[in-house]
């Protein structure tokens, strides 16, 4: 059952290989109520097959109680992006989750509107199908943080979960960005339809002895990033959301997903149970 009218949902990015019987047993024996799946090159729905494959995909994973709350797909000038919101439609998926993506070297404002002839084109598939496009928040080469994406997203209409673009709102890249989140959620918040939580931090990757510092992410559990969990679920009850929150199983030490994704969805639950009491 959702925790205070939260649903807890799992990328399940990790776990190509599985068969959708054994990831949706799987993902219910991790406790989780939903997943996002990808629709992707090499995962279990194709985007060439996505017509026909994701409404099976649903079937199959409701059969072991597990909802695909969202998918991970295309939303630029692919030729799957079209089925991919008819086939979510058919599927009862509501939300697809995007990222805006600026090409490096291009000025930030001109890949900003392009981004959005984009968004404008999908308009009209998104309205008749009723899905909604999430545009998720991504450090480097994206739209990074949420003063960004609710920038990027001022021309559409206000609104979370049923809107034809709405916001979906990482709290692991907003924190790389220094972003506080209660700060991030006010900003957002009219636009919001979806959460991701992750952690991560900056690893310095050479020594004090090199010219110049160099640096990358590394994802990490809930408790060892920059993100503090217990303040963005705070914020998130004292806001009175009611939705999906997505754990995305995104790990830097790859061969303990399973066991982190376990203890993340654990340590969350405790979490809310605290700020809600």
């Amino acid at each position: 059952m959702p925790d205070h009218n939260i649903t807890w949902s799992v990328f399940t990015k990790p776990w190509r290989e599985l068969a959708l019987p054994a990831l949706g047993t799987l993902v219910r024996e991790m406790g989780y109520q939903a997943v996002e799946l990808p629709v992707r090159p090499g995962y279990q729905v194709l985007p060439e097959n996505v017509e026909r494959d994701l409404p099976t995909a649903a079937r199959i994973l409701a059969e072991e109680g597990v909802a695909i709350a969202s998918v991970a797909g295309p939303a630029d000038a692919s030729p799957y992006t079209a089925p991919t919101i008819a086939a979510c439609a058919e599927a009862g998926v509501p939300v697809l989750r995007v990222m805006a993506q600026v090409a490096p070297g291009r000025p930030y404002q001109e890949e900003e509107a392009r981004i959005r002839r984009e968004y404008d084109a999908l308009l009209p598939l998104l309205e008749e199908h009723g899905v909604t496009l999430g545009v998720q928040n991504h450090v480097g080469d994206f739209v990074g943080n949420a003063l960004a994406l609710d920038r990027l997203l001022a021309p559409y209409p206000l609104g979370g979960g049923g809107a034809p673009i709405a916001a979906v709102w990482d709290a692991a890249h907003e924190s790389l960005c220094g972003v506080h989140p209660e700060h991030a959620l006010d900003v957002i918040w009219p636009r919001l339809c979806l959460v991701n939580l992750k952690n991560a931090f900056w690893q310095r990757t050479n020594g004090p002895e090199a010219e110049q510092a160099a640096w990358r992410s590394y994802w990490t559990s809930a408790r060892h990033g920059l993100a503090d969990w217990r303040r963005v679920l705070t914020e998130l009850v004292r806001r009175g959301y009611q939705g999906v929150v997505c754990i995305t199983a995104e790990y830097s030490d790859h061969g303990a997903v399973e066991r982190l994704a376990r203890e993340d969805l654990a340590y969350a639950r405790a979490l809310l149970e605290e700020v809600q009491a």
